[in-house]
């Protein structure tokens, strides 16, 4: 039903400086794998193995990561150290890969149309590798929205309960419930107020788009700092159609913080790396 999931990677990640002067924030190693292998591992679970990459200046890296290193492969051929590569080869041998860039940091909205021309005219997911999400008995975050889709046809975002006093770090969702964890989508506000926000469910990095999306990006005027907020771009999909909230099943680190980040890191280490040993 889907085949392509976007990934917005061109912010500069000035949280994590210095570190991220000169390596893409995407690149950052959750123990020994990057934060954007386990997202597009995500994306494939669920069936999208067409990845587009919306990417900025001194993101190469991310290029090279998923591409061949024929020195590198050529000086562990043979060894012990060739299973390190093993994930990352099927990445690379079962997933189509494509690049463009977004000249000018206008927000998100601005990124997700940049992606249009390689999206084309049909759904598509969208992952912020930020966002590192675990899925519950397996199943990741991306297919439970996948299967969602396949029912409702429709745009879809992942939201979480947050705490009243984060509410103004995100884009928060008012809705109907339609069943338990499911939601139609009345009102969607960025980054509020405390006593602004709708409600303490919060829309985390991940997203199902109809192609409609774009035309809507497009009627959608910069708000703060000249950026395009998606959130205005869906909140018009909803006012005249339909988008669906959905409080998805598993963990969410957010690891464009470094609290976050060390907590990925330490539930990784735990629950994935030290059991493969």
């Amino acid at each position: 039903m889907i085949r392509k999931c976007l990934f917005p990677v061109a912010g500069y990640g000035t949280r994590f400086l210095p570190a991220t002067k000169s390596m893409p924030k995407e690149m950052l190693p959750v123990v020994n794998k990057p934060l954007v292998q386990y997202g597009v591992e995500e994306a494939v679970a669920a069936g999208l193995d067409n990845v587009t990459f919306v990417t900025g200046r001194g993101k190469r890296a991310i290029a090279d990561h998923f591409d061949i290193s024929y020195e590198l492969e050529h000086q562990i051929a043979g060894t012990a150290k060739e299973e390190y590569l093993e994930g990352i080869r099927s990445l690379i041998d079962n997933v189509n890969f494509s690049f463009t860039r977004q000249h000018n940091m206008l927000g998100l909205g601005h990124a997700i149309l940049t992606g249009e021309p390689l999206i084309g005219d049909e759904a598509f997911g969208v992952v912020l590798a930020d966002d590192l999400c675990i899925g519950e008995d397996g199943v990741s975050v991306m297919e439970q929205m996948a299967k969602l889709y396949k029912q409702f046809r429709c745009s879809i975002v992942a939201i979480q309960e947050v705490p009243e006093d984060e509410v103004h770090k995100y884009g928060v969702i008012a809705g109907d419930s339609m069943m338990e964890g499911l939601f139609r989508v009345t009102d969607m506000v960025e980054k509020p107020k405390k006593e602004d926000a709708p409600s303490n469910l919060a829309i985390i990095g991940r997203y199902i788009l109809t192609p409609d999306i774009f035309d809507k990006i497009r009627e959608t005027p910069p708000g703060a700092n000249g950026e395009v907020q998606i959130t205005d771009a869906i909140l018009r999909q909803a006012k005249e159609g339909c988008v669906l909230a959905y409080k998805f099943k598993g963990r969410r680190f957010d690891c464009g913080s470094v609290e976050g980040f060390v907590d990925a890191t330490n539930y990784c280490f735990e629950h994935f790396y030290k059991q493969s040993k």
